[in-house]
């Protein structure tokens, strides 16, 4: 009996999720970003670290609770991968910023659950996440890895390279993109899919390496979301300040890894002052957005 109280869904909610799976979504196209930061700001990041860990447990109950994001998540990226694209390739920093602000407008949302006593502890909760996110985009990329040459022990990195991606997935801050560059497996796994396995050429072996792949993704995005949701249990506020590190360290992040995407260095920045201009009035726009979001949804709470 209690258990179908639990499961049972409001059509309003399950609207809701998909909106804010499609915002997930959006996250994995912008480079930098993680959808974990951005449910952590929407403040479901606890409900969905949880119906990932208790999906054996609580089955129905997770899977109403991730039917509906993982329907939002798959149309942002479906609906958004062109027009982002473009927008990435033709104004990159403007369209980046607008993300950042909605990112760091949002931060209010996670420091609610970081209140109370400030223990020595806590500073490098918050220092060690945020060094950890910058270093990302100082790293070299790796040269990409022949992904049709490769042994047994091949196959076996490849799960342990899935398992590394689901951490980006779950933990918000990091980029899987962006770690999956530096490991050199970013563009050979992209251009699999795209170039041999829509193609029918190769299939047998693009079928193995993305299940390889896969499994370690598997593994991980419920090892992860378990740990994360003991974390969270037992430590919360010391989990969302390090939250909040990852995602004040990611900001720098985004904007290097944009910079590298489009081809910029130092010298060849865009020198004109109305497209700095724009750049800052969008990131000041996005964090109008998400500031006006938190009030809104603090006045219905109310």
């Amino acid at each position: 009996m209690g258990e179908n109280n639990d499961t049972r869904i409001a059509p309003k909610s399950f609207i809701l999720d998909v909106i804010y799976g499609y915002a997930i979504g959006t996250a994995f196209i912008i480079p930098g970003f993680s959808g974990g930061s951005i449910a952590a700001i929407l403040g479901i990041y606890e409900r969905l670290v949880s119906a990932i860990a208790d999906i054996f447990k609580s089955f129905k109950k997770s899977v109403l609770t991730l039917l509906p994001i993982g329907i939002g998540m798959i149309a942002g990226i479906i609906s958004l991968l062109y027009p982002l694209g473009w927008a990435l390739a033709a104004y990159p920093f403007p369209t980046v910023s607008l993300f950042v602000g909605l990112a760091l407008g949002g931060l209010p949302s996670i420091t609610a659950n970081a209140k109370g006593k400030f223990k020595p502890i806590h500073v490098l909760s918050l220092a060690v996440p945020l060094l950890l996110a910058v270093s990302l985009s100082f790293l070299p990329i790796g040269a990409d890895v022949d992904l049709f040459g490769l042994n047994f022990g091949g196959y076996l990195l490849l799960v342990l390279i899935g398992l590394i991606g689901s951490a980006a997935l779950v933990v918000p801050g990091i980029s899987g993109s962006m770690l999956l560059l530096i490991l050199g497996y970013y563009n050979p796994i992209l251009q699999m899919v795209t170039d041999h396995l829509f193609k029918g050429d190769g299939i047998g072996t693009s079928i193995l390496v993305l299940g390889c792949t896969g499994v370690g993704i598997g593994i991980g995005f419920f090892l992860i979301s378990f740990i994360m949701k003991w974390l969270l249990r037992k430590h919360q506020r010391g989990t969302y300040i390090a939250i909040i590190g990852f995602i004040l360290g990611s900001v720098p992040s985004i904007f290097i890894s944009t910079a590298k995407d489009a081809g910029y260095t130092l010298s060849t920045l865009p020198s004109s002052p109305w497209y700095w201009t724009v750049a800052v009035a969008m990131l000041a726009l996005g964090c109008a957005i998400s500031l006006s979001l938190i009030f809104i949804a603090k006045k219905r709470k109310a």
